[in-house]
């Protein structure tokens, strides 16, 4: 699959820990003007102000989370920010800062960390957050990334999970299943090389799916895109696990059922011919795929008309009462009770 083309290969021990910190930090520029003193004291120091505070915090493991024979080091310290960031998101608020702590054992040199690096500045630049802390060590089995991320909202504009009512819509920005997809691509090509490595993988025909799984986007852009519709959801979650799961966790906590439908589920055409090729069940790899980091959320119906029409969003059904559970209509209009089945990060494979 993919080869290192580094030739030159230094290691970390030639560095040190404070060494490599100042080496993989010293391109880093602070943006925002809370961000009082960054890398290189014993704390971070940040400007309260008058607004609430988020904090929300991600652990990747080699071997659990990512695949580094065909994940790139880049796209996954661009991806480790993004899962964060879009947490953030999710409560409607900006994101500001982050920190970053990794643990690698000595099978990565120098150049690896950077080109993780890299990743993660391009991540910082294109987002507007500043790198302010973190931590580097050893590892004794591959690689670890903790990335914590902090970010304001004014106290009016903070969404929760438990807000959603009877009555409003359920919406989803973007598409689903495609990242989910993408990494049965890549499986499979991972596959077809363990037998033969000569092989050239053509991936022409999923681009967008292997985007999505290797360099997905936090959906910064819905945040100010519903300041300007006027609308704050009742409740909202980021598409992390899968939406059945995240719709699980907005009714559980909001004590609501649900009722969606399979045929308003956003569906890239990428996803509907891989889907047949695979021989998955679209619907299915919608509701359970995950890691498509689109936000969900629900708005009151009297804001229906703010929301149809506009090409970043999909209703794709409403909320009910907690005593109707959750509940799939299908394009043959029969019911099925919802399952959370997306991501379960504590189950034996």
């Amino acid at each position: 699959m993919l080869e290192d083309k580094n030739q030159q290969k230094t290691s970390l021990a030639e560095l040190g820990e404070f060494g490599l910190i100042n080496h993989i930090t010293q391109y880093f520029k602070l943006n925002h003007t809370s961000s009082i003193k960054g890398v290189g004291d014993d704390a971070a120091v940040l400007d309260a102000s008058e607004k609430q505070t988020l904090v929300t915090t991600d652990l990747l493991i080699e071997g659990v989370h990512f695949d580094l024979s065909y994940m790139p080091l880049k796209h996954l310290g661009y991806k480790a920010v993004m899962v964060n960031l879009s947490d953030v998101y999710a409560m409607n608020g900006t994101a500001e800062q982050i920190t970053v702590s990794i643990a690698v054992s000595n099978r990565f040199p120098l150049e690896a960390i950077e080109e993780l690096y890299a990743g993660i500045q391009l991540a910082c630049n294109t987002y507007k957050v500043d790198l302010i802390g973190g931590d580097t060590t050893s590892s004794t089995k591959g690689m670890l990334i903790s990335v914590t991320a902090i970010g304001k909202a004014d106290k009016a504009d903070v969404v929760y999970r438990n807000g959603a009512k009877e009555t409003d819509l359920i919406v989803v920005s973007g598409d689903l299943g495609a990242a989910y997809l993408g990494l049965q691509v890549l499986e499979r090509e991972k596959q077809v090389f363990k037998v033969d490595p000569n092989n050239q993988p053509d991936l022409d025909n999923y681009t967008y799916l292997i985007e999505r799984q290797l360099k997905p986007e936090a959906r910064k852009d819905v945040i100010g895109l519903l300041k300007e519709l006027e609308v704050k959801p009742t409740a909202m979650i980021d598409i992390s696990d899968g939406l059945s799961s995240e719709l699980f966790h907005i009714c559980t906590q909001s004590k609501v059922g649900c009722k969606i439908y399979e045929d308003k589920l956003p569906l890239d055409p990428q996803v509907i011919s891989t889907c047949e090729e695979f021989e998955l069940d679209s619907t299915m790899v919608a509701l359970s795929g995950g890691e498509d980091y689109e936000l969900l959320f629900t708005v009151p119906i009297a804001d229906f008309d703010k929301i149809k029409g506009n090409p970043n969003f999909s209703i794709i059904g409403h909320v009910t009462e907690e005593n109707q559970g959750l509940n799939l209509v299908t394009r043959a209009n029969q019911e099925i009770e919802l399952k959370a089945q997306g991501w379960n990060a504590l189950k034996n494979e």
